[in-house]
């Protein structure tokens, strides 16, 4: 490094700055008597004559070729392989006493590492960096060098992501074996679900250390000979969280809390980032101040000072991508250590990954991560229960309340399923202008009343069809039904008065031999805008006839008594409509009330409040729904079943 200093002798210096120090170890050239004098025995008389500037069209083409090189010239590029373990090293890593990994080398011959578990202060890590700070290539080259240091016997990790975008897909799709979750474009219900799951971890170990008469990890492996791993939870954008005031906030605010204080002992590390930590949405300063390690990117000095400490704005001069100060020392001016995130592509995050996935393959690792793809609807080949009830033997006895599966719950818990037990108001209702969002929904839940319902000589299920014709789903239905082993009948509009009349006599019937232990049977109505028959009849008075004979019911009386009196004596109805608008024009109110289960997608608050009693509904985004059971007052976000595809159809048509 070569520096050209000028100074002006005429000029006060800086305070307690000496030019005679930079002199002894400077070439000097002053101005003296009109010209340049180099100040040297040898050449002080002889004359300098210096060259004069280029013509302003070569003296722009340099300082613009000076100034691209310089900027080539403070690219700090570090491969990830630099700093990765042989292979030879994979998995041989023992957690009992520290996690550790390299993050990018400090300075020319030194390497930044990531070490947590080393004593009380150092267990949990906060990261803030503006966007394209190379924030996510940190947590990419964290993930990574854990991945291949440690086995999933020595370190899990749990991974959500709120922010809109799919920086964690590829550990979903690769099946990364030391993953328990990963959350891409998470959802403020999954990630508290995930804490709840950790808190109870939490206990669950307390409750272990106390058995085992231990106060630290290591011990208790020791003393029990069990692999009890470590645990990090990365959340990136971690305010959402605490976007509302509501209970979300609230409990997310407390369970972080006792993670990060009482989590050291037990071997469960939290790690938070951020693009900022200003504003109200943000974690409680008596939490952040328990998180001894600080990892500050690019990033304003409000955030400079917030992360490390309010005398430590350093973190403001960083000045290229993946430039980083890490400081264990609870963001303290003294902890300061610079260093360069190693860079890692996509494509090598990929290969690292697949042969991560074979390491775990043959070492006869099978446990597969939970994946909540936040910007993409719920595939039902993923829904485990399902799979083992079609995979199980034809049932030969009624179970007391079928289940009818919809999609994957928004927190880690069992898929979202319709109960149908025998009792008044167990209809289920779909409403949303997603036709194919409704019509994927009641083909699963055809699928899965199939394969709980053992066969009968009677129909067991009737589908009235009102779906768009020139729709590319339209067949959808019609080729469902034709899978099942059931007797059945399909129809489209002019089927409707004879299913409905069919159905409505044999309510009656049920009701009247009182057969409240008849089998069962469904009636999926698919389109129910469609279905004018079913509409009120606008009369002013009752309905007379110039015979004696009395007038038969209509279908739109005999579909509300089934509504009314079918699920007592086991005849339950599942319906699509579009909009609560053509809902009331339909039904009227009373029956209305017999549809106790609703499933409700995006709407109008007003409509919202009216269908699920809260205007939530009004702030659903794609890919969600609100399932709402009237007689439990529950409500529970989800994200239903998209139609499912040809190959998985087949599949159940052959178990069926």
């Amino acid at each position: 490094v070569y520096t050209v200093v000028l100074t002006d002798p005429s000029k006060p210096l800086p305070h307690r700055f000496s030019l005679a120090d930079l002199e002894r170890v400077s070439t000097v050239v002053s101005w003296e008597e009109k010209r340049f004098v180099w100040q040297d025995e040898a050449f002080k008389t002889c004359l300098l004559d210096l060259d004069g500037p280029p013509e302003a069209k070569r003296f722009n083409e340099i300082v613009h070729k000076v100034g691209a090189a310089a900027i080539a010239a403070s690219k700090v590029d570090v491969s990830f392989t630099r700093i990765a373990p042989p292979v030879g090293q994979w998995w041989t890593d023992d957690s009992r006493g520290l996690l550790r990994t390299v993050l990018g080398p400090s300075g020319a011959r030194k390497m930044q590492n990531l070490v947590l578990g080393k004593d009380d202060t150092v267990q949990h890590v906060l990261v803030a960096g503006k966007t394209g700070s190379g924030k996510s290539t940190l947590f990419h080259t964290i993930i990574i060098g854990l991945a291949l240091s440690y086995s999933p016997d020595e370190v899990e990790l749990y991974l959500v992501d709120f922010k809109k975008g799919v920086e964690f897909k590829n550990y979903a799709s690769h099946l990364l074996p030391h993953a328990r979750v990963v959350a891409i474009e998470s959802e403020r219900e999954f990630g508290l679900s995930v804490l709840q799951g950790l808190d109870a971890e939490l206990t669950r170990r307390g409750e272990a250390y106390r058995g085992a008469q231990v106060q630290k990890l290591a011990d208790y492996r020791e003393q029990t000979g069990q692999r009890l791993p470590r645990i990090l939870l990365l959340v990136d954008e971690f305010q959402e969280f605490f976007t509302e005031d509501d209970h979300i906030a609230s409990q997310s605010s407390q369970i972080l809390d006792r993670l990060v204080k009482q989590g050291r002992a037990f071997g469960i590390h939290v790690l938070l980032g951020s693009q900022t930590l200003a504003g109200a949405y943000s974690l409680a300063r008596s939490t952040i101040d328990q998180m001894g390690v600080r990892i500050a990117l690019q990033c304003s000095e409000t955030d400079s000072r917030l992360i490390l400490a309010d005398d430590n704005p350093a973190a403001r001069l960083l000045s290229r991508p993946g430039e980083a100060i890490y400081n264990a020392e609870n963001g303290r001016i003294e902890g300061n250590n610079r260093f360069q995130v190693a860079r890692l592509t996509d494509d090598e995050r990929d290969s690292y990954l697949k042969r991560v996935l074979g390491l775990a393959e043959a070492r006869g690792y099978t446990r597969v991560p939970v994946i909540f793809e936040g910007n993409a609807a719920a595939e039902v080949e993923k829904n485990h229960l399902l799979a083992e009830q079609l995979a199980a033997p034809m049932a030969t006895t009624l179970p007391r309340a079928p289940l009818a599966w919809l999609g994957e719950p928004v927190a880690l818990r069992d898929p979202v399923a319709a109960r149908f037990s025998r009792q008044s108001g167990n209809n289920l209702l779909i409403i949303g202008q997603n036709e194919e969002a409704t019509l994927g929904m009641l083909g699963i839940a055809l699928i899965s009343l199939a394969s709980q319902i053992p066969m009968s000589d009677e129909t067991t299920f009737y589908i009235l069809d009102f779906g768009a014709a020139d729709a590319p789903f339209a067949p959808f239905l019609a080729d469902l039904a034709a899978l099942l082993p059931h007797p059945h009948q399909y129809g489209r509009r002019h089927h409707l008065p004879t299913i409905i009349n069919e159905l409505a006599q044999e309510v009656q019937r049920r009701l009247e031999a009182d057969e409240s232990g008849a089998p069962p049977k469904y009636l999926f109505l698919c389109g129910l805008q469609r279905a004018r028959d079913l509409r009120q009849e606008e009369s002013f008075g009752p309905s007379y006839s110039y015979s004696d004979e009395p007038v038969p019911p209509s279908p739109a009386q005999q579909f509300t008594t089934i509504l009314r009196e079918g699920p007592d004596v086991g005849i339950h109805v599942l319906l699509s409509c579009d909009t609560v608008t053509n809902l009331n024009r339909t039904l009227e109110r009373r029956a209305l009330r017999e549809l106790a289960m609703r499933v409700v997608f995006q709407m109008g608050a007003e409509d919202s409040a009216a269908m699920v009693d809260t205007p939530a509904a009004s702030k659903l985004g794609p890919h969600r729904a609100f399932f709402y059971h009237e007689e439990e007052g529950r409500l529970e976000k989800f994200r239903p079943y998209s139609l499912p595809k040809a190959e998985w159809l087949k599949g159940v048509g052959e178990q069926l």
